[in-house]
């Protein structure tokens, strides 16, 4: 029973097959002859395809190996080539629960390249202080490179106030990233209307391959290169295009737009039953992230468990046939507290008892079933597990 599709989902049928069909063609899409402009078509296409799935256009997808080079691209291109117009603009505004793909680049650019990094706090929910971004914006915009907010959190599925964020920003000049990588075909996603600078999608989430991925980015917008080589996608990110993974790509996130409405509505009655299953079963399991579900993804239920640690549960599960997430990040092997909980104020010990349960499009109700037949005996046996541990320690 899987029930980990924000880490990665199961291929569509579809991108599968386009991908298996292409493997086969040869051909650079760099190449001027007959099979590299064959080739290039198929990157072209499917250009097309993904920008009309979420409203931008051809010019401005820039494809990338996934989406941690694309959030790598945003953040220290867009912070590079700010700066080199005013060098004033060195302060990098960052939400504190943003995944590791834009804040471990934005702590490295704090270290590396001089930038003045800014962590914007979060309310209980994981929803960015809006508030306290327009201060910050009043007190430093003149001095302000970028802001990254993404679209929907990873771990507890809180959906972000993005209009708010680019109306502020656009106050006083300043561009703005959204990781949009978990909102692709669970929420309605338009580049165009949302006013955005650039935006992170990526393939393996939405039912495509891993290794592919898109960044947004506006026309006229100045990024300056991650990558030096052969200066495809306009120059700025350098590398032979993989033609078949972007095929399928830009299939399957065709298809996961079209669908969106269908899957929300299916995958949300789930989580639903799922949320409502696990409150019975352990009623002092935490709901996290927003409880009205107009604020956070469909297909995303997290929960902390008190007295248990979210290692031993996710093991736990595992030998019973059930894949889940801690949520967590996991350093040479010492678990750590979850920075997502910590920045919502969630004590670390509490944040250390956490799951996160995410959905597909092949979860049924036999996966909700499964987990909720297996889930009290697994939390008593690590509640058990996590007492002994403090017990010997003592």
């Amino acid at each position: 029973m899987y029930l980990d599709h924000a880490a990665t989902t199961p291929m569509l049928p579809e991108a599968a097959r386009v991908l298996a069909e292409q493997l086969v063609r040869t051909g650079n899409p760099s190449s001027l002859h007959g099979s590299g402009r064959a080739a290039r078509r198929v990157v072209e296409e499917a250009r097309e395809r993904l920008a009309a799935a979420l409203g931008a256009r051809p010019s401005e997808v820039v494809w990338t190996s996934g989406g941690t080079e694309a959030d790598n691209l945003a953040v220290k291109g867009l912070f590079w080539s700010r700066r080199n117009e005013d060098k004033r603009r060195r302060r990098l505004l960052v939400s504190a629960v943003e995944h590791h793909a834009v804040l471990d680049p934005a702590f490295w650019m704090a270290e590396h390249a001089g930038a003045e990094l800014v962590l914007l706090p979060v309310d209980g929910d994981g929803t960015v202080d809006v508030d306290a971004l327009g201060e910050e914006l009043e007190r430093n915009g003149d001095q302000v490179a970028l802001i990254s907010v993404m679209w929907a959190n990873n771990e507890v599925g809180t959906l972000q106030p993005l209009d708010d964020v680019v109306a502020l920003a656009r106050r006083h000049g300043v561009p703005v990233h959204a990781d949009a990588v978990q909102a692709v075909g669970q929420v309605p996603v338009d580049f165009g209307a949302s006013g955005l600078d650039a935006m992170t999608v990526s393939g393996h989430k939405v039912g495509g391959p891993g290794g592919a991925g898109a960044l947004l980015a506006r026309r006229g917008l100045d990024l300056t290169p991650v990558l030096h080589g052969g200066g495809q996608e306009r120059g700025v990110r350098s590398g032979t295009l993989d033609a078949a993974l972007i095929a399928s790509f830009g299939l399957a996130v065709e298809h996961a737009a079209a669908g969106r409405d269908a899957f929300a509505a299916r995958v949300g009655a789930l989580r639903d039953s799922l949320v409502a299953g696990v409150e019975a079963a352990v009623p002092d399991a935490v709901l996290r992230g927003p409880r009205d579900t107009s604020r956070r993804l469909p297909a995303n239920a997290h929960f902390t468990f008190p007295g248990c640690e979210g290692d031993s549960l996710l093991y736990l599960l595992d030998s019973a046939g059930i894949e889940a997430s801690t949520g967590s990040a996991c350093q040479a092997g010492v678990p750590r507290p979850s920075h997502v909980l910590l920045a919502m104020g969630v004590d670390e010990v509490a944040a250390r008892g956490a799951l996160r349960f995410s959905l597909g499009h092949p979860s049924t109700a036999a996966d909700v079933d499964a987990l909720l037949a297996a889930l009290p005996g697994v939390v008593d046996r690590a509640r058990a597990a996590g007492l002994a541990t403090v017990g010997s320690v003592t």
